[in-house]
This record gives structure tokens, C-alpha cells and sequence, in this order.
């Protein structure tokens, strides 16, 4: 599956809402600022990788990542 900045967001604004978790506390749980996660849940795409997973992981998030196959082509 090929994630964007948008669905990652959306993704992890449900999970706190489900978890019935307010912004404020989960940026202050996660270690981010308030203004960091807001842009986060709206998908801006310059968010630093390292805090949203740290987000993510406050949450019970996990991103799953595979490797090209060996000969599958050069996307270095």
C-alpha cells in the first residue's frame, strides 16, 4: 500500500479519536508540539518523519516498509 501525507494523517487522527485522546494530549504524551501534530493530522507533507513516528507509536501505530526485490529496478 502506498501511503501519502493526507492518509497518514487521517489514519492517525482516527486512532486518537477513537481512543477518545484530545491533540493536546497526545502531543504532550508524544513529546511534539501541539501546532506539529495539528499539521500532522492535516497531511502536511513537510512534518519531520521522526516525530510523526513517535506519534505513531504513542498511538499503538505501526508503518510497515518492504524492499524493492532484488532486480526490481533502481530506485536509488
Amino acid at each position: 500500500m502506498w501511503y501519502t501525507p493526507e492518509s497518514i494523517g487521517q489514519i492517525i487522527r482516527s486512532t486518537r479519536k477513537k481512543m477518545k485522546i484530545t491533540q493536546k494530549e497526545l502531543a504532550f504524551t508524544s513529546g511534539t508540539g501541539l501546532r506539529f501534530l495539528v499539521d500532522l493530522e492535516k497531511g502536511k507533507p513537510t512534518c519531520q518523519l521522526g516525530k510523526a513516528l513517535m506519534v505513531m507509536q504513542t498511538l499503538g501505530l505501526t508503518l510497515d516498509i518492504t524492499a524493492p526485490r532484488e532486480g526490481g529496478g533502481d530506485n536509488a
